[in-house]
């Protein structure tokens, strides 16, 4: 990454307080991915870009420094912030959790990043909300180089069959089980056929298949995500709902 960078478009990820009244930011820039940075004095009511640090907004950034932890040197924006409220808000803190996870900083992800924009607008209108997460995952892990393989049996090669059950290992795929094997009782993560298809499709016609299509994003996240739990979800909880069934 260049020492100096001007009008990069970037999202803010993640801020938080540093030193007297300085912030720490995570940008998700454009052209160099997740960019750590100090935006100094932006907590003073002096500061003239305060406002426009925020979630959500659509800013164009300009950094400085040789380190890994730039300075924000210039901050703009013409366009309004993207406006999310209740599960629409949590979904965008989520997806926005997952980048700062799981992401590198200073490395290149153009693609993503149109992505997570398609995301927040979807999210601010009437897509479903489902799609529009599941969506989001699958196309991280697809990036990180982890995708997801929906069409085929990770031993035989064979199509994924509608009626059989497969188990699902991270970064393998799935495997279908005989008839008889009675693991398909016991584990989380064994699926039926018809609901893997439902993931690839993006189509969820009941309960179960959202259930299971988050199911298997969820396991596949969790093996590159650890054992931290994602404050976003907790978030979710806290807000009084009993379970986040799409995060």
């Amino acid at each position: 990454m260049e020492n100096r960078v001007y009008l990069q478009p970037a999202y803010i990820l993640h801020k938080q307080p540093f030193q007297n009244s300085s912030l720490l930011l995570d940008f998700f820039c454009l052209d160099y991915g997740r960019v750590r940075a100090v935006a100094r004095g932006a907590r003073s009511g002096k500061s003239r870009y305060r406002s426009l640090l925020q979630v959500f907004q659509p800013l164009l950034v300009s950094l400085s420094g040789k380190g890994e932890v730039k300075t924000v040197t210039g901050v703009e924006s013409s366009v309004a912030a993207i406006q999310l409220r209740g599960e629409k808000l949590f979904s965008g803190l989520y997806l926005n959790e997952l980048i700062t996870r799981l992401l590198l900083v200073n490395v290149e992800q153009a693609g993503l990043y149109q992505r997570y924009q398609e995301a927040l607008v979807a999210l601010s209108g009437v897509d479903e909300l489902n799609q529009v997460l599941r969506r989001f995952e699958m196309a991280l892990l697809d990036e990180l180089g982890y995708a997801i393989n929906l069409e085929t049996d990770c031993v035989s090669r064979r199509p994924i069959a509608a009626e059989s059950r497969y188990l699902f290992v991270p970064d393998l795929g799935f495997e279908e089980l005989p008839g008889d094997d009675d693991r398909a009782g016991q584990l989380g993560n064994v699926f039926l056929g018809r609901h893997i298809q439902s993931l690839k499709a993006l189509k969820f016609c009941d309960a179960d298949s959202r259930q299971a299509a988050k199911r298997i994003t969820r396991l596949a996240l969790a093996a590159h995500l650890g054992d931290k739990p994602l404050h976003s979800r907790n978030l979710f909880l806290r807000s009084g709902r009993n379970q986040d069934p799409r995060l």
